[in-house]
C-alpha cells in the first residue's frame, strides 16, 4: 500500500507540473495577454505599458516568467492580483467554500438520489419506472446546465416566489436558515446531470452483481430480500461507484462554473470567469492549480476507500 501511495503521489506531482505548464503557456499567448486591461485605461501611451511590464517582469521571455512563478508557488507566495493587488491565495480562500459546499450537498443529492434510482430500476428491470428513469436520464444529459438553472429561476424565484433567485444569502441576514433556502436551487441543478450519471451506472452495476452465484447462494439458504440487497448487492455494487465519484469531480467542477455564474454564487467558478474577463492572470493560474489539487486528491481518495472497503485489493 505504501508503494502504492507513493507511486500515485509522484504521478500527482507530475500531472500537476504539466497542468501548470500548459496552462500558464496558453494563457500568456492568448490575444491581448496579461496587459490587455491595463491597455484600455484612458490616456494609457505604449511607454506606460512598457514601464508596467517592466514591474511586473512581463518582459521577460516567458520560460523564465514560468520558472519564476513556480519557484514563488512552491514557497507559498501564489502572487497578486493584477485587478487589486491582493493575494491569490487571501482570494481563493474567500471563494473555495462557497464552492466546496455548494459541491459537497449537490454531490451528497446526486449520490443518494441516483442510487435510489439505480437500484430500483435494476430491481425492476423493463418495467414502467425503469423506462421512465432512463428517458428521465438521457433528457438531464441533452440539456445543458444552464438551461435547467435559468429555468428554476423562471419557475421557483419569478412565478412561485418560493426561493431566491440567487446569491449565497440575504444581506442583513446571514443565518443558518437563510444560507439553506439560498442553496436549494442550486445544489439541486447541479446535482441533475450527476443524478443521471449515478443512475446509469449504479443500475449496471446492480446488475451484474444481481446475477452473481453469492447472491444466488444467499436467496437459496433463505436470507430475507432486505438482508440480500443491503449485505451483498448493495455493498457490491456501490464498490465501482466509489472510482466514479473520483472520475466525477471535474464535471462537478465544470457544472459547478456554470451554476455559480448563473445564481451569481459566489464561488470559484464566478470568480473564475470574471478574472478571465480581466485578465487577471495570477488568479486565473491559482484557481487552475487549486482546481487541479482538489481532482487529484479526489481521486486518490477514491483509490485509497476503494482499497479499504475491498480487501481483494488492498492484499493484492
Amino acid at each position: 500500500m505504501l508503494r502504492y501511495l507513493l507511486g500515485r503521489f509522484w504521478q500527482s506531482l507530475i500531472l500537476l507540473l504539466l497542468v501548470s505548464m500548459i496552462g500558464f503557456a496558453v494563457l500568456n499567448l492568448a490575444p491581448g495577454g496579461p496587459l490587455s486591461q491595463f491597455s484600455l485605461t484612458p490616456g494609457m501611451t505604449q511607454a506606460d505599458l512598457d514601464r508596467i511590464a517592466s514591474q511586473m517582469g512581463l518582459d521577460r521571455p516567458l520560460p523564465v516568467q514560468y520558472i519564476d512563478w513556480l519557484g514563488h508557488l512552491l514557497r507559498g507566495d501564489w502572487g497578486r492580483s493584477f485587478r487589486d493587488g491582493r493575494a491569490v491565495l487571501d482570494i481563493i480562500w474567500e471563494h473555495l467554500l462557497a464552492t466546496m459546499l455548494l459541491m459537497g450537498v449537490s454531490t451528497a443529492i446526486a449520490i443518494f438520489v441516483g442510487t435510489l434510482i439505480g437500484v430500483l430500476g435494476a430491481l425492476k428491470r423493463y418495467s414502467i419506472f425503469d423506462y421512465a428513469a432512463t428517458v428521465g436520464a438521457m433528457v438531464a444529459l441533452s440539456i445543458p446546465t444552464f438551461w435547467f438553472g435559468l429555468i428554476a429561476i423562471y419557475i421557483f424565484s419569478l412565478r412561485l416566489r418560493w426561493l431566491p433567485a440567487g446569491n449565497m444569502y440575504t444581506i442583513g441576514d446571514g443565518s443558518l436558515g437563510d444560507y439553506a433556502v439560498h442553496l436549494i436551487m442550486p445544489s439541486i441543478v447541479l446535482a441533475l446531470v450527476n443524478i443521471a450519471v449515478w443512475s446509469r451506472y449504479m443500475r449496471t452495476a446492480t446488475l451484474d452483481v444481481i446475477n452473481q452465484d453469492f447472491v444466488r447462494t444467499a436467496r437459496a439458504k433463505g436470507l430475507r430480500p432486505r438482508r440480500v440487497l443491503v449485505r451483498h448487492i448493495l455493498g457490491n455494487a456501490l464498490l465501482p461507484m466509489i472510482t466514479l465519484l473520483g472520475l466525477q469531480l471535474p464535471t462537478i467542477l465544470g457544472g459547478a462554473l456554470v451554476t455559480e455564474t448563473v445564481f451569481t454564487w459566489p464561488g470559484m467558478g464566478r470568480l473564475f470567469l470574471d478574472s478571465l474577463g480581466y485578465s487577471d492572470y495570477p488568479v486565473v493560474m491559482g484557481l487552475l492549480m487549486m482546481s487541479a489539487v482538489l481532482v487529484l486528491v479526489g481521486n486518490l481518495a477514491a483509490d485509497l476507500t476503494v482499497a479499504f472497503v475491498d480487501p481483494r485489493i488492498r492484499l493484492s
